[in-house]
């Protein structure tokens, strides 16, 4: 299972020692939420912050791309250290030209699935991306309620990747938490995004390899 816990939640006063915290654990990689307030009903962060974690770690950057007309900043993001970029079928007007333009730029391609949005949307490109996520919550808030009919859906991904992309990875976003991680697990998630959950926690280091460790 390949963790990546969400910086949106990490205390952004201390945002090297929360780095550094995750650079001391077993999670593989580094989520970040890139929201503009026009895709998304929020505003969180851009290149700069993106440039300042590269500076501290050298896990994988997970870049999702919540932002209107992402095609303008793909370059960008690679430049300041994303290792794959994630953008949602939502928001790209020409979603096939988006995920050649990542792919071009040597870094993995993923596309993301709201809530309301269906799995089979994502079958006519499904043989052309490294990653799918499932927004298991309405994206642009941390700290939402995990919303069930997730597992179904990924359940669904799972069986639409068995047939066209088995090495498709698929990964969820939103409320995970150790209850919810092994239904997950068990219907073919294979990376978890969790933020509140891991820096709201006691023991976030702990807490991270729980996650790790899931079947």
């Amino acid at each position: 299972m390949i963790i990546s816990p969400s910086l949106l939640s990490c205390d952004f006063g201390n945002i090297q020692r929360d780095v550094n915290m995750l650079n001391a654990s077993g999670a593989q990689w580094i989520h970040l939420d890139i929201m503009d307030g026009v895709f998304v009903p929020n505003i969180s962060f851009g290149f700069p912050i993106v440039q300042a974690v590269r500076q501290h770690t050298s896990k994988y950057l997970d870049v999702h791309l919540m932002i209107h007309n992402p095609d303008a900043y793909l370059e960008a993001f690679k430049s300041a250290g994303a290792d794959g970029l994630t953008v949602h079928l939502e928001g790209a007007i020409h979603l096939h030209r988006t995920i050649q333009k990542i792919k071009d730029l040597g870094i993995r391609a993923g596309v993301a699935l709201n809530p309301h949005t269906p799995v089979s949307s994502i079958t006519p490109l499904i043989k052309e991306v490294d990653l799918v996520l499932i927004m298991s919550v309405n994206p642009g808030f941390g700290g939402q309620q995990f919303i069930s009919d997730s597992i179904r859906k990924v359940e669904e991904l799972k069986t639409l990747a068995d047939e066209l992309n088995p090495n498709l990875i698929i990964q969820v976003d939103g409320g995970v938490n150790l209850s919810n991680a092994h239904l997950l697990a068990y219907a073919g998630a294979t990376s978890l995004v969790a933020g509140s959950f891991i820096f709201n926690a006691e023991n976030p280091l702990q807490t991270i390899e729980d996650l790790c460790t899931i079947p």
